[in-house]
C-alpha cells in the first residue's frame, strides 16, 4: 500500500472525535458478537431445537420497530449523550447475566426474557452511531469514516466467531460474560469522552419545540425518509437484504453448522468467521478507493450476494464453503455501506437520527425471515428454502434497480456523485 493509501485510509483518524468513537463502536461490536454466538449455541445445546435458535435470533430485532423512536430521541439530546445511556444499559444486562450464570439460575427462559429487553435498544445501536458519524466527519470524508467504522462491526465478527463460541466450551458462560460486560462499560466510557459536535440552527429549532410536537417530529422523520428515491431505494434494498440475505449468515449459522457440515463450536467460528473476513476486505477495500459511483456499486454488489448465497447452499465441504463465505462476505460489505453512504449523503443533518432509525426499523424483514426460514427448513429442507431467498432476492434487487433505475444508475445520477 503506497504512502498516500494509508494516509487517505487513516484521514479520519485525524478528527478527534473520531479517535474516541471508533474504539468505542468496536468494543461495543465485539460484545454484540460475542452474546449473539455464545447465547445462539447455548439455547441450540440446551433446547435442541432450531425454531427457539431462529426465536432468539429475532428477538435480538425486537427494537427495530421503535428504531425511529430512539433515533427522534438522539435528534432532541444529542447522538453522543444517547449512545452512552445505551451502552451503559449493555452493560447492566450483561452484568445481570453474569449473575444468573455464576450463581446456577441462569435457564433458556431467562436469557429469552433478557434478549427481549436487549433487543428492545440494541437496533438503534448502529443506526445512532452512523448518525454521529455524520455529525462529526466532514462530507468528503464520509465514505472513508463509514467504510472505517464498517472493520468495528468485521473485525468483532472475526474475534467472535474464532474465539466466542469456542471459549464457551472451555471456560462456560459466565466467565465470558465478566469480559461482555467489561467491554460494555469501557464503550460507554470512551464515548463520554467524545466531545458534544456543535449543532446547527436546525437541530437548536427541534430542541425549542415543546413535548406535544414529538409525534410530529416522529412522523416527519418517517415521511422524510421515504421521501427521496435513492433514500427510498437504498431502504428497499435494506429490508431485503434482511429478510432474505441475513438469514443464512447470522441466525441460522450454528444450526448450518451443526446439522449440515456437522461440526462443532469451532466449525461454527470458521464459518462465522470466513464471513467476517470478507466483509472486513470489503470495508477496508472501499476506505481506500475513491470516485465510486455508490449507487451502481449497490446494484452490483447486491446481485452479486445473492448469487453466492445461491452457490454457498449447495455446497457440503467446509474449505470450499468457507471460500463462499469470503467471497459474499464482500459483497455484503460493499451492499450495505454503499446504501449507508446513500442514506447519509440524503439526510438534512437535523433528521439524521430518524432516517438511520427508519434504517434500523427495516432490519426488522430479518427476524421475520429467520422465523420463516426456521418454519421451511422443516418441510422443504434447507436446501431448498436457502435457494429460495437466494432466487428471490436476485428478482426483487433487479425489481428495484429497474423500478428506480433513472435515479440508481446515470452516472449523473446525485447518488453516484463522485
Amino acid at each position: 500500500m503506497s504512502v498516500g493509501s494509508r494516509r487517505s485510509a487513516l484521514a479520519p483518524f485525524r478528527i478527534r472525535n473520531y479517535r474516541f468513537q471508533w474504539p468505542s463502536d468496536l468494543l461495543t461490536s465485539w460484545a454484540f458478537e460475542v452474546e449473539t454466538l455464545v447465547l445462539g449455541w447455548y439455547i441450540l445445546v440446551e433446547t435442541g431445537s432450531v425454531l427457539l435458535l431462529t426465536i432468539l435470533a429475532s428477538l435480538q430485532y425486537l427494537g427495530t420497530l421503535v428504531a425511529p423512536v430512539l433515533g427522534m430521541v438522539g435528534d432532541r439530546i444529542g447522538h453522543r449523550d444517547l449512545l452512552v445511556v445505551l451502552r451503559l444499559t449493555y452493560t447492566v444486562l450483561a452484568s445481570t447475566i453474569v449473575v444468573l450464570a455464576l450463581t446456577g439460575h441462569l435457564a433458556p427462559l431467562n436469557v429469552m426474557i433478557i434478549v427481549t429487553v436487549m433487543g428492545l435498544i440494541r437496533s438503534s445501536d448502529l443506526g445512532i452511531r452512523s448518525a454521529l458519524l455524520a455529525d462529526i466527519m466532514p462530507a468528503e470524508q464520509l465514505v472513508g469514516a463509514i467504510s472505517l467504522s464498517r472493520t468495528t462491526q468485521d473485525s468483532a465478527r472475526i474475534a467472535g466467531a474464532l474465539t466466542g463460541a469456542g471459549l464457551f466450551a472451555v471456560l462456560g458462560i459466565g466467565p465470558i460474560y465478566v469480559g461482555v460486560a467489561c467491554f460494555y462499560l469501557t464503550a460507554a466510557i470512551l464515548m463520554f469522552c467524545l466531545t458534544r459536535p456543535t449543532k446547527s440552527a436546525a437541530h437548536r429549532a427541534v430542541e425549542s419545540q415543546s413535548g406535544s410536537r414529538l409525534l410530529r417530529d416522529l412522523k416527519e422523520g418517517i415521511v422524510y425518509s421515504w421521501n427521496g428515491p435513492a433514500m427510498l431505494a437504498a431502504l428497499c434494498v435494506a429490508f431485503l437484504a434482511n429478510l432474505t440475505a441475513f438469514p443464512l449468515t447470522n441466525g441460522l449459522l450454528p444450526y448450518i453448522a451443526r446439522d449440515i457440515f456437522h461440526t462443532d463450536q469451532t466449525g461454527l467460528g470458521y464459518l462465522s468467521a470466513s464471513f467476517a473476513l470478507g466483509s472486513l476486505i470489503g470495508s477496508v477495500t472501499l476506505s481506500l478507493a475513491s470516485g465510486l459511483r455508490i449507487a451502481r456499486l449497490l446494484i452490483g454488489a447486491t446481485l452479486a450476494w445473492y448469487t453466492l448465497l445461491l452457490v454457498f447452499v449447495e455446497i457440503r465441504t467446509m474449505p470450499v464453503a468457507m471460500a463462499c463465505l469470503v467471497l459474499a462476505g464482500i459483497a455484503q460489505s460493499m451492499s450495505m455501506i454503499s446504501a449507508a453512504v446513500i442514506l447519509m449523503r440524503t439526510a438534512s443533518a437535523h433528521l439524521r437520527g430518524r432516517v438511520m432509525g427508519v434504517r434500523m426499523m427495516v432490519i426488522y424483514g430479518l427476524p421475520i425471515g429467520l422465523l420463516a426460514a426456521g418454519s421451511l427448513i422443516d418441510i422443504i429442507g434447507y436446501s431448498a428454502t436457502g435457494s429460495l431467498y437466494a432466487v428471490s432476492g436476485i428478482i426483487a434487487m433487479l425489481a428495484i434497480a429497474i423500478r428506480w433505475r433513472a435515479d440508481l444508475w446515470p452516472v449523473h445520477a446525485p447518488a453516484n456523485a463522485r
